[in-house]
C-alpha cells in the first residue's frame, strides 16, 4: 500500500562562506541586486517567532522586529552604501529571492515528478557564515516514495559528480531556467566559489534537507502497515530513494527519532531533519507545517550556525599568529551566542538538545576551549619564568653591588 502524501515540502540548505573583512561589500552586492529584497519582521506579523524565540536570541536573529515600520522605511531611503555598512553592523541579515513566479521543473523525462521551487531566502551573519534556503513541493498527488526519490536526487544538483551518480536529469521548465545549470549558476552568482566553505570542510556539493511530510490517518493507523511505515519513515529521514534496501533494524541507529505526540515522528540525522505526520488533525497539516518552517527550521540554522562559527574559530586558531584576537572572537561566541538558551519551549528544547548532540557541538565547543585553557596556562608559566629571570638577575646585582661596598670599605 502506497503512503500518499497530503502536502509537502522540503528545505535545501546551503551553507557558505563570505570573506568576513568584504562581508559589508557582500550586503551591497545583495541590495544591488534587483531580485533580492531585504526581509525585515514585526512584532505583530511575526509574533509567532517573537514568542517562541527567547529575547537574546530573538534580537540576534531578527533585530528588525523591535525595529519599528518607520525606521525600516527609514533604513531604505539610506544610500545603499551605508546601508550596507548599518546592516553588517547587525548580527544576523535575511534577503528574499524574488522568483517572480514559482519555478517548475520535473524529474525524469517521461512520468517524472513534477515540482515548483517556491521560495528562496539567504540568511547572513556578520561573521560571514550564511545560509541559502531553496523551498520545493510536488505537483499533483503524490506518494511519500516518490518525496523520497525527488529529496535524494534534488540534494546532489550542485555535484560536479550529479551526471555520473545514476541521477534521472532534473529538469527546469520555466522562462527564468532552461537547466539545471543555469540554476547552480544562479546558486553560485549568490553564494560565490565557496572556498572558504572548503577550508572548513564543509560539503559544499550536497544540500542539508529539511523536509515535512503528511499522510492519511488510514495508512498510519493500520497495524499491517506499521513495518512499512517505519521503513518509508527511515528513508525519508536518511535521503534514500524509494528502490534502496531499507534494513530497518539496521539503519534505525543512524537516525535520533522522537515523537512530539502520537502522529508526529522526527528523524534527525548529520544531514538532514524530517517531520512525518497524519491528517488525524487539522493542525497537522495546517498549523504544524507552519511552525516547522519558521520557529523550528530557524532553530535548526542557529545550530549550524553555531556548529560552523566554531569550525571558524578552530581554524583561525590553527592559522593565525594573532592569538589574542582569536580568543576575543572565541569568548565573544560564548557570550552571545554559546550560553543562551534558545527557547522556553520545551518540545522545541529537545530537539535543539538533539541537533547539539548530532552536530557534535559540545565536543567541539570542549575541543576548542582546552587549546585556549592550555595556551593561558602555558602563557602564565612563561610570564612566571620571565618574572623569575628578572628577579634572579636584579639578584645578583645586588649581591655584586654589596660586595664592591664591601671592598670599598676595606
Amino acid at each position: 500500500m502506497e503512503l500518499k502524501t497530503k502536502y509537502q515540502y522540503t528545505y535545501f540548505i546551503y551553507p557558505y562562506i563570505v570573506d568576513e573583512k568584504k562581508y559589508d561589500k557582500y550586503l551591497l552586492k545583495l541590495l544591488n541586486n534587483k531580485n533580492c529584497k531585504l526581509h525585515t519582521f514585526e512584532k505583530v506579523k511575526d509574533s509567532d517567532l517573537y514568542q517562541y524565540f527567547l529575547p537574546k536570541i530573538r534580537d540576534y536573529l531578527f533585530w528588525s522586529i523591535e525595529y519599528g515600520k518607520e525606521k525600516v522605511e527609514k533604513l531604505n531611503t539610506i544610500e545603499k552604501n551605508m546601508q550596507a555598512v548599518i546592516l553588517a553592523g547587525y548580527p544576523c541579515v535575511i534577503f528574499d529571492y524574488n522568483l517572480k513566479k514559482d519555478i517548475q521543473g520535473k524529474v525524469g523525462k517521461k512520468d517524472g515528478i513534477f515540482f515548483n521551487i517556491t521560495k528562496m531566502q539567504l540568511i547572513c551573519f556578520n561573521t560571514g557564515i550564511c545560509f541559502l534556503n531553496i523551498k520545493t513541493t510536488l505537483e499533483g498527488e503524490n506518494t511519500l516514495a516518490d518525496v523520497c526519490n525527488f529529496n535524494y536526487r534534488f540534494r546532489d544538483i550542485k555535484s560536479s559528480l550529479y551526471n555520473f551518480n545514476g541521477h534521472e536529469n532534473i529538469q527546469i521548465q520555466t522562462d527564468m531556467f532552461e537547466n539545471r545549470q543555469d540554476l547552480t549558476d544562479l546558486i553560485k552568482s549568490l553564494t560565490g566559489n565557496n572556498k572558504k566553505a572548503i577550508q572548513l570542510n564543509l560539503d559544499i556539493d550536497r544540500f542539508l534537507v529539511y523536509s515535512y511530510a503528511c499522510i492519511g490517518q488510514e495508512e498510519w493507523n493500520l497495524d499491517k502497515e506499521q513495518e512499512m511505515l517505519k521503513k518509508e519513515f527511515l528513508k525519508f529521514a536518511t535521503v534514500k530513494p524509494n528502490d534502496y534496501a531499507m534494513d530497518y533494524e539496521k539503519n534505525y541507529k543512524q537516525v535520533k527519532i522522537t515523537e512530539n505526540s502520537k502522529y508526529e515522528l522526527y528523524g534527525l540525522t548529520k544531514t538532514s531533519t524530517v517531520l512525518l505526520t497524519s491528517d488525524i488533525n487539522t493542525g497537522n497539516y495546517t498549523k504544524l507545517p507552519h511552525d516547522y518552517e519558521r520557529q523550528l527550521l530557524f532553530s535548526y540554522i542557529f545550530e549550524l550556525y553555531q556548529k560552523i562559527y566554531m569550525k571558524k574559530i578552530n581554524q583561525d586558531f590553527k592559522k593565525t599568529k594573532n592569538m589574542a584576537l582569536v580568543q576575543k572572537e572565541f569568548i565573544k561566541f560564548t557570550q552571545s551566542v554559546w550560553i543562551e538558551e534558545i527557547t522556553n519551549d520545551d518540545f522545541g528544547t529537545i530537539l535543539c538538545n538533539y541537533w547539539e548532540n548530532i552536530m557534535k557541538n559540545s565536543i567541539l565547543y570542549a575541543e576548542i576551549k582546552n587549546k585556549f585553557d592550555t595556551l593561558y596556562k602555558n602563557a602564565n608559566i612563561e610570564k612566571t619564568q620571565k618574572i623569575n629571570k628578572r628577579i634572579v638577575f636584579i639578584l645578583i646585582i645586588l649581591v655584586i653591588l654589596n660586595i664592591i661596598s664591601i671592598f670599598k670599605i676595606f
